[in-house]
């Protein structure tokens, strides 16, 4: 364990989960017991996933399977000025806290937002279950219309030349090239536009560039390479949705604020984010934000990972999530600021 400098007094805890909390089937040594003791100090946390081969409820049901006992994403319940019993300011007990939060669900609402309805979706099954209602129930196959955007995720029987082409072509303006039989060309329905042309969005869920898989055993490509094939040959840059991103590390610290959770304990120590990825996990948004970096040496880490050239060392370094919780929970509780506000949750 590496510990440059004193650690500050904590506020709340941002958790990686494949490579962290499990690796495939399996929990990291010690994950499962670390992860309710976390619960049981009472400091706030959320589980973040980049994963984009399932939706949030398949994840939380394989969190749950391990024995995490995950909640559940809660239907929030919207707060109006007609809502009764509520003192000024109490809106937020009307929020549950939702304890996981991925990648495909901030896909969901970012194409939500910017109302797109007719995306190509290079998602699995699973993860286009959450992406659908957003888009009216009306999956990628069911109309003739021009596609809108495109969205690349970790699905690695689509990511073949012909998927991946057939997402350049939309990019560039060519997904709609229709045979002129009479002079034998090739015409494109874009050929006699006057305008320039404006590229759909292209929407990743993120860019790791590689990701620890049970088969083969080991590193394997993530969706980064595919992503930024496409940007290159489509002169495009991609909007990234998931780590590292500044925008998805505060969407979920603000969960925290809208549940009350760190009311009590006000603007003083750090926010943690605990992750396997020297850079997906811990780069970008995270240092950006300021939040305490830990690595941990499992999962995807490789000996090195820590001092890579071109990266921001983390704050520290553990050899699991257990080992992490042990320290940090042990020393958090001797440090001199602490006082029981600053761990206990204040709504359940």
């Amino acid at each position: 364990m590496s510990k440059p400098r004193a650690r500050p007094l904590i506020r709340a805890f941002l958790i990686d989960i494949s490579g962290n909390l499990h690796v495939g089937s399996k929990p990291t040594p010690g994950a499962v017991e670390a992860f309710h003791r976390l619960r049981a100090s009472g400091i706030p946390f959320r589980l973040c996933s980049n994963t984009s081969k399932e939706s949030t409820p398949s994840v939380v049901q394989r969190l749950n399977n391990l024995g995490f006992n995950v909640k559940p994403s809660p239907n929030t319940r919207p707060f109006t000025d007609s809502t009764p019993d509520l003192p000024v300011g109490d809106a937020r007990r009307l929020h549950e806290r939702q304890e996981v939060w991925t990648s495909i669900s901030a896909v969901a609402q970012y194409m939500q937002n910017k109302c797109l309805k007719r995306p190509y979706l290079l998602l699995s099954p699973s993860a286009k279950e959450e992406v659908f209602p957003v888009l009216g129930g009306v999956n990628d196959e069911s109309c003739d219309s021009p596609y809108d955007s495109v969205v690349v995720g970790l699905v690695p029987e689509l990511l073949d030349y012909s998927h991946i082409n057939t997402a350049f072509r939309i990019l560039i303006g060519e997904q709609n090239v229709e045979s002129n039989v009479s002079d034998g060309l090739q015409k494109s329905n874009n050929s006699s536009r006057k305008a320039p042309y404006h590229s759909p969005p292209l929407i990743a869920t993120h860019k790791a560039k590689y990701i620890q898989t049970e088969n083969p055993v080991g590193l394997s490509l993530g969706p980064g390479p595919f992503v930024t094939a496409l940007e290159t040959a489509a002169n495009v840059k991609a909007h990234v949705i998931g780590k590292p991103t500044k925008l998805f590390f505060e969407t979920v610290i603000d969960d925290f604020y809208r549940t009350g959770e760190l009311d009590k304990i006000g603007r003083n120590g750090r926010i943690v984010i605990i992750g396997d990825d020297v850079e997906t996990d811990l780069g970008d948004g995270a240092v950006e934000l300021g939040l305490w970096r830990i690595l941990v040496k499992t999962g995807k880490y490789r000996a090195g990972d820590e001092a890579r050239p071109g990266i921001v060392p983390p704050d520290e370094v553990f050899s699991s999530f257990a080992e992490c919780v042990e320290r940090v929970l042990t020393e958090h509780a001797d440090h001199p600021t602490h006082t029981h506000a600053d761990a206990v949750q204040i709504w359940t």
